[in-house]
């Protein structure tokens, strides 16, 4: 009997519909962060934040707050999924 290994491919949009429903940070072009929890994504990598904050200086400053927004894939730098989680480590160290 032959066992198959199947390959687990992880892309970029895998891992964020993996994140769906968890808090996460939203670098975008302009210099501005976005904190907020996913709802929603697709292929171009737009996403849908709710109950999101929009931070400047790296968080320093809060600009605004949201109930639901659109950022659009192709504004954005980087995404953190684990948001909650990089934040616990670096205020336990």
């Amino acid at each position: 009997m032959a066992i198959m290994q199947q390959r687990i491919t992880l892309t970029p949009l895998k891992i964020l519909r993996g994140a769906m429903n968890k808090t996460v940070l939203v670098k975008v072009k302009e210099n501005t962060e976005f904190i907020g929890r996913l709802v929603m994504t697709d292929p171009t990598m737009n996403v849908v934040l709710e109950e999101a904050t929009e931070y400047k200086d790296g968080g320093a400053e809060v600009i605004a707050k949201y109930g639901r927004i659109l950022i659009r894939g192709s504004q954005i730098l980087y995404i953190c999924v684990d948001y909650t989680e990089a934040q616990l480590r670096s205020a336990s160290t």
